[in-house]
């Protein structure tokens, strides 16, 4: 049964495909050519909004991308800044206790 479901509607969507082209085929009059004709510009409008929305989304989508990429580069140059910041103090402090030591060495001599 399962197959015989699967059959029918495999003739199903034979058939309606089969009808559409029918329909284009069958069109004989004056007033059939408008309305299909019609119905093609309307479509044609249809996807070129469609094709609009997305172009737009897309740009904003890579300007956020660009913007994101700035903020993480400005980000990573901050952190890097901010390591070699730190890097310098704990140098300092180093040679502070360095001297500290020396200090105190030559003193108890």
């Amino acid at each position: 049964s399962a197959q015989i479901a699967d059959l029918q509607q495999k003739l199903l969507d034979a058939d309606n495909g089969d009808r559409a082209k029918q329909r284009w085929d069958s069109i004989t009059t004056i007033l059939e050519a408008k309305c299909a004709l019609k119905y093609l510009l309307r479509e044609l409008v249809s996807s070129k909004v469609q094709e609009s929305k997305l172009q737009s989304s897309l740009e904003q989508s890579q300007a956020s991308c660009s913007d994101m990429q700035k903020m993480l580069t400005e980000e990573r140059n901050h952190t890097a800044e901010q390591e070699a910041e730190f890097q310098n103090q704990i140098l300092m402090q180093e040679q502070q206790h360095q001297e500290k030591v020396n200090h105190s060495l030559w003193k108890s001599w």
